[in-house]
């Protein structure tokens, strides 16, 4: 898990409006974020198999929410996907 201010950086950083908490970039952001934490803890333990499958859940998550994305807004979609540095 994140701080708050951990938090507060990823949203400032990928907010389209002033008081944005919950767009579908800073969502994506946010989770791109946590898998990458849960990633590297799963390389130090790889035998945790409930953080494996909480990480499965969460890139599930994103991709519907890039799909969402690239549904409504290809724009968005490929300018976030490049400032990430994920597959789209």
């Amino acid at each position: 898990m994140f701080t708050i201010k951990e938090k507060e950086k990823i949203i400032k950083k990928h907010k389209i409006h002033k008081i944005d908490t919950g767009s579908t970039g800073v969502q994506v952001a946010i989770l791109s974020e946590e898998i990458k934490r849960l990633s590297s803890h799963l390389k130090d333990h790889p035998k945790d198999n409930s953080s494996r499958s909480g990480l499965l859940k969460m890139v599930i998550k994103r991709k519907r929410l890039l799909n969402y994305l690239s549904e409504t807004n290809k724009r968005r979609y490929n300018a976030l996907i490049k400032k990430l540095g994920i597959k789209g």
